[in-house]
C-alpha cells in the first residue's frame, strides 16, 4: 500500500502544551491513511475484512448480502458502565495543559477549544451493546452520546499518532487498556452507518460516488475518501420523542441520503414534533422504489477501524438509474462534511466512479480511504452478482 503522505513528517512529541497537541492533531489528519495501515499491523490477517484494514469478529460479516429488512434491532434503553471511558488516566499524556497548568478534562474538550471542526455537537446516539450474527443479524442498542467517539476513538488515534514518531516501538497505554477493539463491553461504542450507493442502468453498468471528508468540517476521519452517505446511528434530535421514532437503520440512511447527496438541512423540526416519515416525499419515493424492486438495500455486516476503533455498520443501496436520476437530479457537489468525488461538473464527465475491479483496486490500495469504505467496496464487488440482480 502506498502512503498518501511522506514518512518524513515532523517529529512531534506527545507533549502537554496546546501547540504540541495541535501539531499532533494536524499530523493525525495529514497521515490517517499511513497510520491506519500501521495500526492494522497489530492485528492478525484473519481479523481483517476482505483484505482491508477493517477488523471484525467471527459472525460480524455474513457470507452473503442480507436484505436490510431482515436485520433485527433490539432496544434496551440501558447505559451500562464500562471499565474504560474517555476520562481514563491512561490518556493523561495526550491531554494538553491550560495556561494555569490544569489539563483539559477530556479529548472532546480539547478538540472543542483547540481544533474545533464545523460539525461538533454532543448529540444523543444509539449505543451498540451486542451483535448476534446468524443468517441475518440481531443488534442490541442502548443510550449513548457522540462525544464518546471523540473522547475514546479520536483520543486513541491521537495517542497512536503521537507515539509513532521516530520509527521505534509504539507505546500506547490507552489502546492497551481497551485491548480488543471489537469487544463491546469494554468501552461505550457508538456505531456509524456507511452506505455504498450504486446507480445501476439497464445495460448492467453500475457506478458509485465517493466522498472526501474535509478535516476542517469533521471531527473524525478527516482527509480520507469514503463512500457516501455516512453518519452516526442517532436520533434526528435529542428531544425524547425522536428516540423511538428514528430507531431504524433505513430511516437513518434516508436522512443521510438527503443531507449528504442533496445537501439538505439536518434540521427536521423534530425539536418540536417527531419526523413524519410517511408524509416526507423523499422517503415515500425511496419506499416506493424498494416496493417495486427498483431499489434494494442490503446489510454486509460491521467492522472496526484499527486506528480510531470506530465501528461502522456496512450497507449497500442499489438504485435503478431512472430512479437515481429522478431522486438525485440536484446532486450536491459539496456538503457540510466535505465534497463528492466524480460528480457531474457540466463538462460531460461521468457522474460517478465506474463500479469496476480496477477502480476498486486503486481506491482500496492506493488512495487514502477510510477502512469501512474500502471494506464495503471489496465486499460489494465480491457479491456484485447478488447485489445487481444477476444471481
Amino acid at each position: 500500500m502506498t502512503h498518501d503522505h511522506p514518512v518524513s513528517a515532523p517529529r512531534v512529541q506527545p507533549g502537554r502544551t496546546r501547540d504540541q497537541w495541535r501539531s499532533v492533531r494536524a499530523d493525525l489528519n495529514r497521515r490517517r491513511s499511513e497510520l491506519t495501515a500501521r495500526a492494522a499491523e497489530a492485528f492478525p490477517a484473519h481479523r481483517r475484512v476482505a483484505g482491508t484494514p477493517l477488523l471484525a469478529r467471527p459472525g460480524w460479516i455474513p457470507d452473503r448480502p442480507v436484505p436490510l429488512e431482515r436485520v433485527r434491532l433490539v432496544w434496551t434503553g440501558e447505559t451500562p458502565a464500562t471499565p474504560v471511558d474517555g476520562h481514563s488516566p491512561a490518556l493523561d499524556p495526550i491531554r494538553p495543559l491550560r495556561d494555569d497548568g490544569t489539563p483539559y478534562a477530556s479529548y472532546a474538550e480539547a478538540v472543542g477549544e483547540l481544533a474545533r471542526p464545523r460539525l461538533f455537537e454532543n448529540r444523543a446516539c444509539y449505543r451498540l451493546l451486542q451483535v448476534r450474527g446468524d443468517d441475518a443479524a440481531t443488534l442490541t442498542f442502548g443510550r449513548g452520546h457522540y462525544f464518546d467517539v471523540i473522547d475514546i476513538c479520536e483520543a486513541a488515534a491521537h495517542e497512536f499518532a503521537a507515539a509513532s514518531y521516530g520509527g521505534g516501538p509504539v507505546r500506547t497505554p490507552f489502546r492497551a487498556l481497551i485491548g480488543d477493539p471489537t469487544e463491546l463491553t469494554v468501552r461505550p461504542v457508538m456505531a456509524g452507518i456507511s452506505t455504498l450507493v450504486l446507480r445501476h442502468d439497464p445495460t448492467g453498468h453500475a457506478e458509485f460516488i465517493l466522498h472526501w471528508r474535509d478535516p476542517a468540517k469533521v471531527a473524525t476521519a478527516g482527509g480520507l475518501h469514503q463512500v457516501t452517505p455516512v453518519g452516526m446511528f442517532q436520533p434526528s434530535h435529542d428531544a425524547p420523542w425522536n428516540e423511538a421514532n428514528d430507531f431504524g437503520l433505513w430511516r437513518a440512511i434516508v436522512r443521510e441520503l438527503s443531507e449528504e447527496l442533496l445537501g439538505t438541512s439536518e434540521d427536521y423540526g423534530s425539536d418540536t414534533a417527531p419526523v413524519d416519515y410517511d408524509a416526507w416525499p423523499f422517503n415515500r419515493a425511496l419506499g416506493d422504489a424498494r416496493a417495486s424492486g427498483a431499489a434494494s438495500v442490503h446489510w454486509l455486516g460491521l467492522g472496526v477501524d484499527p486506528l480510531t476503533f470506530v465501528i461502522d455498520m456496512l450497507t449497500v443501496l442499489v438504485l435503478d438509474a431512472e430512479v437515481f436520476d429522478e431522486l438525485f437530479q440536484d446532486l450536491a457537489a459539496t456538503n457540510d462534511e466535505g465534497h463528492l468525488v466524480g460528480v457531474e461538473d457540466g463538462t460531460g464527465r461521468s457522474m460517478g466512479v465506474p463500479f469496476r475491479a480496477d477502480h476498486i483496486e486503486r481506491l482500496t490500495t492506493v488512495e487514502p480511504m477510510q477502512p469501512a469504505g474500502a471494506a464495503l467496496l471489496r465486499l460489494a464487488w465480491l457479491h456484485r452478482d447478488a447485489l445487481l440482480g444477476r444471481a
